[in-house]
C-alpha cells in the first residue's frame, strides 16, 4: 500500500534534525525543469507561480542559488503547510518514521514523486501552473504516466489523500489492476457533503500519523479512524471512496 498527498507552498530548509536517506527518483527530469525556471524573467515566473512581489523575489533568489544535490532537506520535513504540521514528522517516532519511509508518497509539479526521506531544496511550482516544456502544454503532460507506473511497480493499493489538483496527474494512468482510494472529509450542510480545505488539509494529515501510528496494511481498517471528530459514513462511501463526516458535536 502506498498512501499520496500533496504538498505545500511554504518551505523551509532543516539539514540538522534528520538525515537524508536518498536523492530524488526523477531528479534529471527535475533538472530540466530548473533550467527551463532559470531561462525566465522575474517577471514571467511571478505570472507562472502566481504570487506576491515578496514571495516572487524570495522565489527568483532560491532559483538562481539553486543546488539539487547538496544542502538538502528531507521531503516531510521541508514543506510547512497545514497538512504537514498535523502530521507532524518531526515529533514521530522511529518506527512510525520507518512507516512513512515505506507507504507515504509526495506528488510535486518540480520533483514528480517523493519519498519523505529523499533530500529537496525549497523551490515553487504547482502541479496545475502552466509550464511549458520540451513540447508539453503544461507539467500534467510533462509528467505524463511516469508517476503513475513508479507507484505501479510499488503496490496494488494506493490510498489517496491529496487534492484533486495534485491526485489528477497519477489517477488517470494507473492501470486498472492498481485498486485507487480516495478518502473524503467533510460535514452534512443542508442535506448535502461539504467539504472545507484548511478542515480537509487537518484531516489528511492527521489520518497519515493515524495510519503510522496503527501501522495500517489494509484499506478496511481506514473505517476507524476517527479523529478530529471525523467517523466513515458507510451509507455515503463507496469500493474506491471512503466517505468521513465530521460530528455535529465536534463542529467549530
Amino acid at each position: 500500500m502506498r498512501i499520496i498527498i500533496a504538498p505545500a507552498k511554504k518551505m523551509i530548509m532543516d539539514t540538522d534534525s534528520f538525515a537524508v536517506d536518498s536523492l530524488p527518483q526523477f531528479l534529471e527530469r527535475t533538472e530540466r525543469l530548473k533550467t527551463v525556471l532559470q531561462a525566465m524573467s522575474p517577471k514571467e515566473l511571478q505570472a507562472l507561480w502566481k504570487c506576491s512581489d515578496a514571495i516572487a523575489r524570495l522565489n527568483v533568489e532560491r532559483l538562481e542559488h539553486m543546488d539539487l544535490r547538496r544542502s538538502l532537506t528531507p521531503a516531510v520535513l521541508s514543506y510547512e503547510g497545514i497538512q504537514y504540521r498535523c502530521m507532524a514528522p518531526g515529533v514521530m517516532e522511529a518506527a512510525h518514521l520507518d512507516y512513512l519511509r515505506e507507504h507515504l508518497r509526495i506528488l510535486s509539479g518540480f520533483y514528480g514523486l517523493l519519498r519523505p526521506f529523499d533530500g529537496v531544496t525549497p523551490y515553487r511550482l504547482e502541479m496545475q501552473a502552466q509550464l511549458k516544456v520540451d513540447g508539453c502544454r503544461d507539467l500534467y503532460q510533462f509528467w505524463g504516466g511516469c508517476l503513475a507506473r513508479q507507484l505501479a511497480a510499488e503496490t496494488g493499493t494506493v490510498v489517496n489523500l491529496a487534492s484533486k489538483e495534485y491526485s489528477k496527474a497519477v489517477e488517470p494512468h494507473l492501470p486498472e489492476s492498481v485498486r485507487f482510494v480516495t478518502c473524503t472529509f467533510g460535514e452534512r450542510k443542508g442535506g448535502k457533503v461539504i467539504e472545507k480545505g484548511t478542515q480537509c488539509k487537518m484531516a489528511r494529515g492527521q489520518m497519515v500519523r493515524w495510519m503510522a501510528e496503527h501501522k495500517i496494511e489494509d484499506t478496511e481498517d481506514l473505517r476507524a479512524f476517527d479523529q478530529l471528530g471525523y467517523r466513515f459514513h458507510g451509507e455515503l462511501s463507496a469500493e474506491t471512496r471512503f466517505v468521513f463526516l465530521k460530528q455535529p458535536e465536534a463542529s467549530v
